[in-house]
């Protein structure tokens, strides 16, 4: 009786594993929402001037891009994010209020690929608008943002 026990012991561990590590595994629908609370609090941080909310969002060695099209050609432009953490702690008369949407949210395992109309406003006024585009990776700390790109039009994009 106990040898047959001692067989199925490690049998049952085995089946049972598969359901341990499921209840461990976040949920889509909660990895969405922990996705899009970065890159939320990443605009947070830049309304209120606070750029180490803002460098908490960003991955070690972010990269941001600029595509910036005039007189018919397209350019993609680098950004340095120290820069703009710089600047968005740089005391400045207008709050700088980028409004976003979330169009799409893709996750496959550790990397989110987010999309976001905006409309960025200086204050109350009408800055520009366009597209951002979000890499963004999971790691120890939680999802940080390793890439921004976007576009930007002076004229009303919806």
């Amino acid at each position: 009786m106990i040898q047959s026990i001692s067989y199925l012991l490690p049998g049952a561990f085995l089946l049972a594993l598969p359901l341990c590590a499921a209840a461990q595994v976040p949920t889509p629908a909660a990895e969405t929402q922990a996705v899009q609370q970065t890159i939320k609090a990443f605009f947070d941080g830049m309304r209120r001037a606070d750029s180490t909310a803002v460098r908490r969002t960003l991955a070690p060695g972010a990269v941001f891009h600029v595509i910036d099209s005039r007189n018919g050609t397209t350019r993609l432009l680098p950004e340095k994010p120290g820069d703009f953490v710089k600047a968005v702690g740089t005391p400045h008369k207008e709050v700088w209020d980028e409004r976003i949407t979330f169009d799409k949210v893709l996750i496959d395992a550790n990397l989110a690929s987010v999309w976001t109309p905006y409309e960025f406003y200086l204050g109350n006024t009408f800055s520009h608008c366009g597209y951002n585009s979000f890499q963004v990776v999971k790691l120890a700390e939680g999802w940080r943002i390793a890439h921004i790109i976007d576009t930007r039009r002076k004229e009303k994009c919806r």
